[in-house]
Order: structure tokens, then C-alpha cells, then sequence
């Protein structure tokens, strides 16, 4: 009996006799007769999602009783977030705040912030860094919209071609404008950046998305107009939709130089007092520790990043908030300064150029990343499109600053250490 058969044998069964054809299933499932993703679809999500985590356990001997918990809509995970559901995994989730942000779509107001991680000292640290700009009457904030991008590689027969290809681009920019745009009213194709080295050519589309990330409505956007139109036209070939030059998920000096989804700067003047009182450092400690660490330090490892911890922020704040956790791959390229200002004060400031964030699909939409939204005043507004996600930016980015100074300081005081062993250690003794 093949798979297929096995299946509609399970389903029949199942309608006669629930609770055998349940076992069936799990059995079926264990002995490799039947692969997680045939599952009678007239079974629930909820139900398939319990076959699944009780042939796991028959082939594993591990319990999955946690898994099975959770807030979300099990119907609508399994089908738009989440291939052979099995349940969840939980995350803590901390608040930092209130944190004081002087931004353009945050108008000086007071937030707290969720952040969800299991690193132990994580959010108090940050809460320390929220209390520092507080007093320092909070964090100047601005964010650009750059676009999220999307580059599909091409072959040409040669230099002849590659020159024709890209002139054909030139002429047409304006009808690929039009179908691009087609399949949503949310999205605008900004440009279209050619790169060609000899044979191959790179077309890095950007497109603003509104309030979503849009990494799937650009996808779509760019295979509809190459199969209808570009490919016809031209004749030449696209190799891969995405050709690496995009660069989605991973750190590169193109998105460093050019930004990708939302480009933040985030900065605030500290007095001598705050420094003292606040983060137990002085001036002369923090822009040392920034120069030689941050800078010199990443120089001698070839890093793209010029900061001492934007990913643990970014991650946190991620999961809280529902965006793509793989995107702090990119996200966390970026750079602190701190420079001295005034008598024995800085002025510390943070660029992140990098950041593809969503206010709307993907994972904004399960229930508890809901929540959080709902927290920091988020929500999606259809006359005020891409309003809501630079909200959200610029939260974004005054949470990082937090972080960056309130852990640069602790490495001046010699606190950092100590700090993960008071919150940071389970109490079990090594």
C-alpha cells in the first residue's frame, strides 16, 4: 500500500471508529507508513496537531505535553504561519520602561516595552538604559523608509547582451512600475538597481510596502512581472528570483551602505550626573570602552557590526512583537558611537540601517504578538499607510540605544559578570 493509499484508508477509518483511526494515524505516522503532512485534512488543526506530537513521542520517548498549549488560532497558524503544526514553544516576556522617546510618529511620549528572551539579565539591564534616557529627557528618534528589496539574477549571452538588457530596463521602467504594482495598493516600486558582471545581471527591486515588511509582496511582484513581461520581452533568462543581492537575511555591505526596510537613528546627550548616578560610569570610561571594543575591536574581527549587542535587543524585541526572527541576521549590522559633550557628559547615538519590520502579516497576527502591539499603541491604520511600522521603528530604536549603554556602561564598572551571576544563573551550582 503507497502513502496515498494509506491516507484514504486512515480518513475512512477514521469517520467509522474515531478513537482507533486516531491510533492508526499516530502509528502510521511512528512507522514512517505515513508523513506528517497527509494528515486527514477534515481533521482540525488542533487534532492534527495533538497525532503529531503523539507519534513524535512513540518514535522519541519524549513527553510534548507543553507543546500542546497555547493562546493563537490553530486553524489559521497551520495554514498561513506554520507547516506541520505541532504546537508551540514559549518565550518569556519582560517590560522595559517606561521608555522616553522624542520621535516623529512617538511625540515625547513614555512607553513600555515588551521584549521576549531567556537570557537572564537581559531586560534589567535595558530597563537601566530606559531610566538613563528618561532622565535625560528621552531619545531623539528618526527613521527613513528605504524599501524592502527584492533581486532576481539573470544570464545573458554575453557583454552585448547584458548592455541591451539593461537599456530595455530603462526604457520599460515605467510599465514594470505598473505591473509590479498591480497585486496591491500598499505597494510602490521605488526603483529597480541593475548589477551586472559579465553574464549575469542583478536587478535589485525596492518597493515600499506600507505597513507590512512586504518580503512576500515583493516575491510576488517580481515573478509575475518576469514570467508576463521581462523574460518575453528580452528573451533573457531568469536564473533564481532571488539572486543574494537583495540581501534578505543576512549581513552584507550593500544593505550597510544603502539601508533596507527601515533605516533608525537613535541618540541622547547625558550629563555627568546620569552617568554617575544612573549607569555607574563617567565619559572619559564609555567612550573609551565604545572606541576600543566597538570599533577597534570589530575592525580586528572583520565584523559588519560596530556595537556591543544590537542582536540581543533586536531578538527580543522581535519575537515580542511578531517580525521575522531571522532578519536579526541583517537588523544587527550597525554602529553605536559615543562622543564627549559638554563638562564631562556624551552624546551616544546608534544607527541601524538595516531593519525589515511589519505592523501587519506574518507574525503580528498571532494573539499574544497582538497583545504586544496593542501595548505600544501599534495598529494599522488603512487611511495612514506605514504609519503604524514607523511607530513601531522608532520604539525599535530607542530600545537599542537603551541597551547598547546600559551594557557598555556595565563593562566600564566591571558589572557585566557579576550581573549574569545574580540573573542570569539558574542557582545550580557548577
Amino acid at each position: 500500500m503507497n502513502e496515498s493509499q494509506a491516507a484514504l484508508s486512515l480518513v475512512t477509518a477514521e469517520e467509522s471508529a474515531p478513537r482507533d483511526a486516531r491510533q492508526e494515524l499516530v502509528d502510521a505516522l511512528a512507522e514512517g507508513d505515513l508523513r506528517f503532512h497527509q494528515l486527514p485534512k477534515e481533521m482540525s488543526a488542533r487534532r492534527q496537531a495533538e497525532v503529531r506530537r503523539d507519534a513524535l513521542s512513540k518514535i522519541s520517548g519524549a513527553r510534548l505535553d507543553s507543546m500542546g498549549h497555547y493562546p493563537f488560532d490553530d486553524e489559521r497558524v497551520s495554514r498561513q504561519n506554520c507547516e506541520n503544526f505541532l504546537g508551540a514553544v514559549q518565550v518569556p516576556v519582560g517590560v522595559i520602561g517606561p521608555l522616553r522617546i522624542r520621535g516623529e510618529y512617538v511625540q515625547d511620549e513614555e512607553l513600555y516595552v515588551p521584549l521576549a528572551t531567556t537570557e537572564g539579565a537581559l531586560v534589567a539591564s535595558t530597563n537601566r538604559g530606559c531610566r538613563a534616557l528618561r532622565e535625560a529627557g528621552g531619545a531623539v528618534v528618526r527613521v527613513d523608509n528605504v524599501g524592502i528589496t527584492r533581486a532576481p539574477v539573470f544570464r545573458t549571452s554575453g557583454v552585448v547582451e547584458t548592455r541591451e538588457f539593461i537599456q530595455w530596463l530603462e526604457v520599460n521602467t515605467e510599465e514594470i512600475r505598473r505591473r509590479t504594482e498591480a497585486g496591491s495598493r500598499f505597494l510602490k516600486l521605488l526603483d529597480i538597481r541593475p548589477q551586472a558582471m559579465g553574464t549575469t545581471v542583478f536587478l535589485r527591486f525596492r518597493f515600499d510596502s506600507g505597513d507590512a515588511m512586504g518580503m512576500n509582496m515583493a516575491t510576488i511582484a517580481c515573478d509575475r512581472v518576469i514570467e508576463d513581461f521581462i523574460e518575453p520581452q528580452t528573451g533573457v533568462e531568469c536564473v533564481s528570483l532571488s539572486g543574494n543581492f537583495c540581501v534578505d537575511k543576512k549581513p552584507s555591505h550593500v544593505n550597510f551602505q544603502e539601508g533596507r526596510g527601515k533605516r533608525l537613528f537613535a541618540e541622547v546627550q547625558l550629563d555627568k550626573q546620569i552617568l554617575h548616578k544612573v549607569l555607574k560610569t563617567n565619559a572619559r570610561a564609555l567612550v573609551e570602552v565604545q572606541y576600543r571594543k566597538n570599533l577597534l575591536g570589530s575592525i580586528a574581527a572583520g565584523s559588519l557590526g560596530f556595537n556591543a549587542h544590537f542582536a540581543n535587543i533586536l531578538a527580543a524585541f522581535f519575537l515580542a512583537t511578531g517580525q521575522d526572527p531571522a532578519q536579526v541576521a541583517e537588523s544587527a549590522v550597525g554602529v553605536t558611537t559615543i562622543e564627549p559633550r559638554g563638562p564631562e557628559g556624551v552624546i551616544a547615538s546608534v544607527y541601524l540601517p538595516d531593519v525589515p519590520l511589519a505592523a501587519v502579516g506574518g507574525g503580528t497576527s498571532l494573539a499574544t504578538q497582538q497583545e504586544a502591539l496593542a501595548l505600544l499603541g501599534v495598529q494599522a491604520d488603512s487611511e495612514r499607510p506605514g504609519h503604524a511600522v514607523m511607530r513601531l521603528a522608532e520604539i525599535l530604536g530607542a530600545s537599542v540605544l537603551a541597551g547598547e549603554l546600559s551594557l557598555l556602561s556595565a563593562l566600564t564598572s566591571r558589572d557585566l559578570a557579576r550581573a549574569h551571576e545574580k540573573l542570569g544563573r539558574s542557582g545550580a551550582k557548577s
